[in-house]
């Protein structure tokens, strides 16, 4: 296929997007309207100059902008129209199931009621899913860099509103916050019937996956790329078959990878882990699911076989019920047929 053909193919796959931090999707010039709107005076002197500063060296120089840029989200309809905003993208892309990240923490540290961002974005998944077809699940993440008493907080402020949340999950800084400092606060999380995910083996090495999957009881690894570096633990991936929300272009521009040609991606496809394409936090990383598709098949030279259990990865992963699973898995085979 070329180019052209390959982009409409890709569109067409329904597909899944399980790792999506919502305010990593804050686009520069939302930035700018918001900031106007609030009185927020901004580091930079334009659209221009914020999208050039999006140049990473770490994990920990994109979090730096990526909190401040949080800054702008003041009201419920700043976190309505910053999802919504992304559902358009996430529809224009064939994406037809989202679970996204909230952070919490980013706003409530900043004088923000816990119901704020939680209220307008449930809106805006209500909204979506009446306009898009998109159906939704939403995952409460916990700030790893700060304490786990801090998070245990955050847990218990949730409580109230926990039918709005499918899962937990931890993000933020991986060096240095080991998924076992957070045993006490995911085992409350699973006793009160939330599922469990985290970020692990990004910047970690593969005994954070270990620890993910044994402490925390996770469903789902975000991330994972490290695994390769540790055979049992693939094979172990393999065997279980647990699933790697993996996000290329993000570990390109994070420098987990020098190049989209070094990403292990296709060989973890290969080998049988179940993978599956996501853009972490497309505003800042150069691009929403159907860019990172496009990425990997070019860099990678993924087959149009490889797409395809790209895509049913994604269904199969998700949270999902098994009815709604199948039903769009019978719709990816049937426009492979």
């Amino acid at each position: 296929m070329n180019q052209d053909a390959t982009a409409d193919f890709i569109r067409q796959l329904p597909k899944a997007e399980l790792h999506l931090h919502i305010e990593g999707t804050l686009e520069p010039e939302l930035t700018f309207e918001l900031a106007r709107k609030h009185g927020v005076t901004l580091k930079y002197p334009s659209v221009e100059a914020l999208r050039a500063a999006y140049d990473f060296s770490d994990l920990q120089s994109f979090l730096d902008l990526y909190y401040a840029g949080a800054d702008v989200l003041r009201d419920e309809a700043d976190f309505h129209a910053l999802t919504m905003a992304y559902l358009r993208r996430a529809h224009a892309d064939g994406v037809v199931h989202v679970e996204i990240f909230f952070d919490p923490q980013t706003h409530t540290d900043r004088g923000i009621a816990f119901e704020t961002p939680l209220n307008g974005i449930r809106r805006a998944l209500a909204d979506g899913e009446r306009d898009f077809g998109i159906s939704h699940r939403l995952i409460l993440c916990f700030l790893r860099h700060l304490s786990a008493e801090e998070a245990m907080r955050t847990l218990e402020q949730a409580l109230p509103h926990k039918h709005a949340f499918a899962a937990v999950g931890l993000d933020s800084s991986e060096r240095g916050h080991p998924p076992s400092k957070f045993v006490a606060v995911f085992d409350r999380a699973r006793a009160e019937g939330l599922l469990t995910v985290a970020h692990a083996g990004e910047e970690g090495p593969p005994a954070y996956i270990y620890e993910a999957l044994d402490l925390l009881k996770v469903s789902r690894i975000d991330h994972g790329v490290r695994c390769d570096e540790d055979p049992a633990l693939v094979d172990r991936l393999v065997r279980e078959q647990i699933p790697l929300t993996v996000c290329p272009l993000s570990n390109v521009k994070l420098c987990v990878y020098p190049r989209i040609e070094n990403h292990n991606l296709k060989r973890l496809l290969d080998r049988g882990v179940k993978v599956m394409i996501n853009s972490d936090d497309p505003a800042y990383f150069g691009g929403y699911v159907g860019a990172n598709y496009l990425a990997v098949q070019k860099g990678l030279g993924l087959s149009k076989a490889d797409l395809v259990t790209l895509a049913r990865n994604s269904i199969e992963a998700s949270f999902l019920d098994a009815q709604a699973k199948h039903a769009w898995l019978a719709k990816i085979d049937a426009l492979t047929a």
